[in-house]
């Protein structure tokens, strides 16, 4: 299967899991056809945490989804404890 790189920016909500980490729908990794060596920007933020977006650069993994790095999971966090389990909208463009 001939895989292209995504082309455009490409956003979604989802809850943020065990381990920090966001999964990206599968709807959207057919239809942009995302490979796993393709390189992210990957740009976060935690709904109802007043803690502003966050911007980083990842590959998603095999199973579809994208670790939040620790700076950019502090940042987020602001004043609380654990985000886990908080809705996140993510933004996903080519690097």
């Amino acid at each position: 299967m001939n895989k292209v790189p995504l082309t455009r920016k490409v956003s979604f909500k989802t809850m943020l899991q065990k381990g920090n980490r966001v999964q990206v729908p599968i709807v959207v990794r057919w239809q942009f056809k995302i490979d796993t060596e393709q390189v992210l920007k990957v740009t976060v933020h935690a709904i109802n945490v007043f803690s502003g977006w966050e911007v980083f650069y990842a590959r998603m993994g095999r199973d579809g989804r994208i670790n939040i790095p620790k700076l950019q999971r502090e940042l987020l966090r602001g004043k609380e404890q654990d985000l886990t389990g908080y809705i996140m909208e993510v933004t996903l463009e080519s690097a």
